[in-house]
């Protein structure tokens, strides 16, 4: 028989593997359906190696930033996935995702529990460089699904321009040049008609 650390480590495994069946509002690039949280946390890790460069902080820690790439929405697993711009299911998003996270991450041998915990905590915060570049991939991300499903979330939704900027702005503080990327590519949203004014 195994022991019990492989145990627990193994019943994590198969236990996030419930993350592909978490679907988040954003649709895939031809908008013909909705991309699940294991594909966003791939896509997170990937634009963060890739984008490595644009980052605020030139001396970030890299593999720390991809570990809260793919860990970071492990808890919706339990707290399920609130659409960032529905006022009403975000008001008790932490409660729910504090609870989910001690019962994910509690799953793992203390130590590693204690690690991929911390680590969801500090990209939640959102204060250490790389916390702020992580979540700058994380509001990324979305924008440029929605630009090329043709705005997708934001019509769904009747989602408004100032709505946008007002919940991704925070790229600029882990991305600046590309906070100045996406600012242009609302603008064109708009006159392609994408996004409302």
């Amino acid at each position: 028989m195994t022991d019990e650390r492989l145990q627990k480590q193994i019943r994590f495994i198969q236990e996030v593997d419930k993350l592909k069946n978490i679907f988040r509002q954003s649709r895939i690039h031809d908008g013909s359906r909705r991309e699940n949280d294991a594909e966003h946390s791939w896509h997170l890790a990937l634009m963060a190696l890739l984008l490595g460069e644009y980052s605020k902080d030139s001396g970030i820690d890299m593999l720390k930033v991809v570990k809260m790439c793919i860990i970071h929405d492990l808890v919706e697993i339990y707290a399920g996935d609130t659409f960032c711009y529905d006022a009403k299911a975000n008001e008790d998003k932490l409660e729910r995702e504090k609870a989910a996270a001690e019962k994910i991450f509690g799953l793992l041998p203390q130590d590693q529990g204690e690690e991929l915990k911390a680590l969801w905590e500090e990209f939640d915060a959102m204060e250490t460089p790389e916390a702020k570049y992580a979540a700058s991939m994380d509001r990324l991300q979305p924008v440029l699904l929605n630009y090329m499903n043709k705005g997708g979330t934001w019509q769904e939704h009747n989602v408004k321009k100032d709505q946008v900027i007002r919940r991704n702005q925070h790229i600029k503080d882990g991305a600046p040049k590309l906070w100045e990327f996406v600012s242009e590519l609302l603008d064109d949203a708009v006159e392609k008609g994408y996004l409302k004014e």
